[in-house]
This record gives structure tokens, C-alpha cells and sequence, in this order.
């Protein structure tokens, strides 16, 4: 599809359009089970091609999560409570109390990721997290351009950087009554582009949700697109508001267009 907002914003990758299938498109990839951050995913979509992501294939269990595949964190490794360890303090005192052999664990298992202090705050974290589980077997990622008339996906994700993100944080308030819009919750890169929307979705008045503030799922995504983005992800209903918006906005109006002008001269 065509859109007035990608063009007003100049950005440098095509925005991506999630659905939830229970067929894959024709033409699509299907990756074999391999462990990678299905991050790369989106960027690969970004570049153009479709990919379709289903339970059994994807193999890193916080894309599992993060997609909707499941809600259950008991089939992390070290079930529940190593998960909490996991991305806080670290599972070497759990294994030593467990009696069992830290052969073959990675360094973040064992030492912890720490981006939560204590793995009781990990637990409130998870108990905060969307309670969503899809029905559908595919989670679709795709170039908003192979969206044909009539097709309504679940959302749209944007890579912006600072100036576009700042263009869409102002123009996600513009036509609305409040100025809370935009959201950037905590978690990983897929729950911000997957179970965070999804929720976003179903509300009377949905939010945009910023991402890729994740640092692992920014090593991945960095090497493949630069380390310019963030994701702006929003559903559909939302994208279409704002596709609406932009005639008559800031966006065709001096400032933005100076913007634009100082961003071409840089490059």
C-alpha cells in the first residue's frame, strides 16, 4: 500500500506489517528451527522480504513468549525460577544448590543478564507482561508494501530515528484529546513489537509502543541495519488515524521541513 506517512518521514526502511495466520503467504520464508532473535526477522521484513514465524520453529523461548506463541515460562531452562535468575542475578548458586553441572550453559544463564536487580522483581515483571496466547499458527512479518487493498494487519512497525521518532510521538498526540499516546514499556524487542501491541489493539483508544530499547535484541539488529532505530509500532487502526492526520499537520509545515532539509545535507 501506499502511504502518506512513510513518505512525509523519508524513512530509509519499509515499515513492517504483522499478521496472525493460519497459513502461511505464498512466497513467504518459513526459517527452520534455529536459535537467533527473531528481531532479525523484522529486519529482514524491513528489506523487503516476508517471513513466517510459527511456535515450532522459533526456538529462542523470549520470542516464544514475546510473540504470543505461549505465556508459559516454565519451559525456560531452570523452569520458572531459573528465568527470574536468568535475567537478573544469575543460576550458578541455583545449579550449585541443585546439584547440577553448569556444563554447556551460556555465560548470561549462568552470571545473569542483570537487567533487573532481584529475581523477585523479575517475577512482578513477568506477572506485568500482556497475558496473550494467539490462536493462530503464523506470525506474519512483511513490507507494509505487499499489503494489498482491503488487507487489515494487526499492526504496523516503524525503524525511526531520533528526528522520525520525535515526528511520531507528535503526531500520535495530534488528533487526539490526551497526551499519553506513545508508551515505551520494558521487556524484550518482541514484546514490543508483538504482545504489547497486540494489547494495544484491543483497546478503545490504542497507544503506539516504542522498542528496540532491548540491548540484546539491539546487537542483532544493529549489524544488520546500523545502530540509527527505533522500533514505533502501532496498530492498524492507529496507523490509519495517523495516515489521516498528516495533510494539513506539521509534517507539511517549516519546521519539519527544515528537518528534513539538514538531514540531506548530512548524508
Amino acid at each position: 500500500m501506499e502511504s502518506a506517512l512513510v513518505h512525509a518521514l523519508g524513512l530509509e526502511y519499509q515499515p513492517v506489517a504483522l499478521s496472525l495466520s493460519d497459513e502461511a503467504p505464498r512466497g513467504a520464508r518459513t526459517p527452520p528451527k534455529g536459535r537467533t532473535c527473531v528481531m532479525r526477522f523484522l529486519a529482514d521484513a524491513a528489506r523487503g522480504e516476508t517471513v513466517a514465524l510459527e511456535k515450532d520453529t522459533v526456538s529462542c523461548r523470549g520470542g516464544l513468549i514475546g510473540l504470543g506463541f505461549t505465556g508459559d515460562i516454565s519451559h525456560m531452562p531452570g523452569g520458572e525460577e531459573g528465568f527470574y535468575r536468568f535475567l537478573s542475578t544469575g543460576n550458578r548458586p541455583h545449579l550449585k544448590e541443585l546439584g547440577l553441572a553448569e556444563a554447556g550453559m551460556s555465560e548470561d544463564f549462568l552470571d545473569g543478564e542483570r537487567y533487573l536487580k532481584t529475581p523477585e522483581l523479575v517475577k512482578l515483571f513477568v506477572e506485568g507482561l500482556p497475558a496473550v496466547e494467539i490462536e493462530e499458527k503464523f506470525v506474519v512479518l512483511r513490507p507494509l508494501s505487499a499489503v494489498g487493498p482491503g488487507e487489515e494487519p494487526l499492526s504496523v512497525t516503524l525503524l525511526a530515528d531520533p528526528d522520525q521518532l520525535s515526528a511520531l510521538v507528535v503526531l500520535s498526540n495530534y488528533g487526539r484529546e490526551t497526551a499519553d499516546n506513545v508508551i515505551i514499556p520494558m521487556g524484550a524487542g518482541c514484546h514490543q513489537i508483538g504482545i504489547h501491541v497486540y494489547r494495544e489493539a484491543k483497546r478503545e483508544k490504542p497507544r503506539a509502543v516504542v522498542g528496540l530499547t532491548d540491548l540484546s535484541a539491539r546487537l542483532c539488529v544493529n549489524a544488520l541495519l546500523g545502530d540509527r532505530y527505533l522500533t514505533f509500532s502501532v496498530p492498524w487502526r492507529f496507523f490509519r488515524e495517523m495516515e489521516r492526520d498528516v495533510p494539513g499537520s506539521f509534517l507539511e509545515r517549516t519546521t519539519w521541513r527544515k528537518l528534513m532539509a539538514l538531514r540531506k545535507k548530512k548524508r
